[in-house]
């Protein structure tokens, strides 16, 4: 096996040297028979692909815990310059061996709300403080060694979740620090939600059945059973959304999590909705030896040996028919594939006409900054690897059919 220097420097971004290969079939049964209808996907084929992708790739979800409670932890009516209710909730979780954990959320609601409004779910990567522009919010994501939790790290991150203009359009959005699900590194399942559940186990056994995806898309959820608690948020109509690695949870929590109402993948690449086949910029070898915590162990055999597996990753997009799903892209980001992105929403598309929608209509890719909209999106942005104001537009646009519509 090569290095992961030697991995990385041999990644490749020619369109002519991607292997030839054949994507199975997400409704192709057992039996070598095809799926005919929505009863037999619903009933029996999805099932067999969401124990597929456990055993194979990102592992099963735990539990809920024996005990969840939701603690309000402050709320400021002025939020955002006046236009937002800010609200701070500590979710706690406790098991009956006497093991517990916490991971803090923080919502913004429509200041004008004449009723319960629709909602933005996410995950983010440097802090709740790091999200917003405002300076009391509660700093997190101290699980983490080495995160920059000092003042001069708050807001630093406030484009990639533009809250005020969600909320201006009538969303409430919320949030979480992921690191508080499961720190970020190999080295700390101790200090994550498994601890909740695996006791002393060794992290080395923990990879064999779970891995870190599985907990933050586990977060996603619990994060959701806080919001059906909120009488300003209208819990039926949630947009669960992520970028990057988050992206790839935000696909496994909406595939596990039926309550999510619209789907949304943000520039999520490999092992997110990029095709494994292409072996296209990121390939299984370079993402299982930079993160292995983030797939169980079984998902090794397919380092540079992509041809060998039985599904692909329209199958994961598959697992949120019929709900409208998002794929977003940018043309710079080449490390994700945006080709192998837009090819798996259209190889999903099948599994939508059995519920009797088209999913994305057309196989031809997009220009840039053209929005493909429908129950499967496709959005190319123009620029770099990042979530910007420009990808919320098309993501409010989209929540403006499929969030506020009976």
């Amino acid at each position: 096996m090569k290095t992961r220097e030697e991995l990385i420097s041999a990644a490749n971004y020619d369109e002519s040297r991607v292997p030839s290969y054949t994507l199975p079939s997400p409704l192709d049964k057992a039996d070598g028979s095809k799926v005919a209808n929505a009863f037999e996907w619903v009933n029996f084929q999805r099932p067999r692909i969401l124990e597929l992708y456990k055993n194979e790739l990102y592992g099963k979800l735990p539990p809920r815990p024996d005990r969840t409670s939701f603690e309000l932890l402050s709320c400021r009516e002025d939020a955002l310059g006046g236009i937002a209710v800010r609200k701070e909730y500590r979710i706690h979780f406790e098991m009956n061996n006497g093991v517990s954990h916490a991971i803090d959320m923080l919502l913004y609601i429509p200041a004008n709300a004449a009723g319960p409004v629709p909602a933005f779910l996410g995950l983010n990567f440097k802090g709740n403080h790091a999200a917003t522009p405002e300076k009391d919010v509660l700093i997190t994501g101290q699980r983490m060694p080495g995160l920059d939790i000092s003042d001069e790290s708050r807001g630093v991150q406030t484009a990639r979740w533009n809250f005020e203009e969600t909320i201006r359009r009538g969303y409430a959005s919320a949030t979480i620090c992921y690191h508080d699900i499961f720190p970020d590194g190999p080295e700390h399942w101790d200090k994550s939600i498994y601890r909740l559940f695996c006791g002393n186990a060794a992290p080395a056994s923990m990879n064999e059945s779970y891995s870190a995806i599985s907990a933050w898309a586990w977060g996603l959820s619990r994060a959701l059973d806080c919001l059906e608690t909120e009488p300003m948020v209208n819990a039926a109509k949630v947009a669960v959304h992520g970028h990057s690695r988050l992206g790839k949870s935000s696909l496994w929590a909406g595939a596990n999590d039926p309550r999510f109402r619209l789907v949304i993948s943000n520039d999520s690449g490999c092992a997110g909705a990029a095709l494994f086949k292409r072996c296209y910029g990121e390939n299984v070898a370079i993402i299982k030896s930079r993160f292995p915590h983030w797939f169980r162990d079984s998902f090794a055999k397919y380092m540079e040996n992509e041809a060998s597996m039985t599904f692909d990753q329209h199958f994961l997009i598959s697992l949120i028919a019929p709900r409208p799903v998002c794929i977003a892209s940018a043309t710079e980001d080449l490390w994700a594939d945006p080709k192998g992105e837009f090819l798996s929403g259209v190889h999903a598309a099948e599994v939508y006409r059995l519920f009797g929608v088209e999913g994305l209509g057309t196989d031809v890719m997009p220009p840039p900054d053209t929005p493909l909209t429908g129950q499967v999106s496709y959005h190319l942005r123009t620029g770099k690897h990042d979530q910007t104001p420009q990808d919320w537009a098309h993501y409010l646009d989209l929540a403006d059919t499929y969030l506020r519509t009976e």
